[in-house]
């Protein structure tokens, strides 16, 4: 099951998130999202966990919890499906988000 997390502090890396959630179960794979330019984490990320019932403990447990300081939001991931964001027809070439 691949599940979202949102909130994240900026500090946190991939490692210590793995850590965190291997608590629940094994991690298959986990992904904290950068910006392109700045490399920096954009505060959300993804992990797949082997077992759905053990992420779906991860979810109860974390979702809404504080983690150093900053309220989190865990939930499962919806699938966006083929061409997500990838500058088709919903997006116009430009990914469908415009920075201001």
């Amino acid at each position: 099951m691949k599940v979202f997390i949102a909130g994240l502090p900026l500090e946190v890396d991939e490692a210590e998130l793995t850590a965190v959630f291997g608590d629940f179960g094994p991690v298959k794979s986990l992904r904290i999202i950068k910006d392109r330019e700045t490399k920096e984490s954009r505060g959300f990320g993804f992990v797949e966990m082997v077992n759905d019932n053990e992420a779906k403990e991860a979810i109860r447990c974390m979702n809404g919890a504080s983690y150093y300081g900053r309220r989190i939001t865990v939930n499962v991931a919806e699938d966006k499906g083929p061409g997500f964001n990838t500058g088709g027809a919903n997006g116009g070439g430009k990914g469908g988000f415009r920075r201001n």
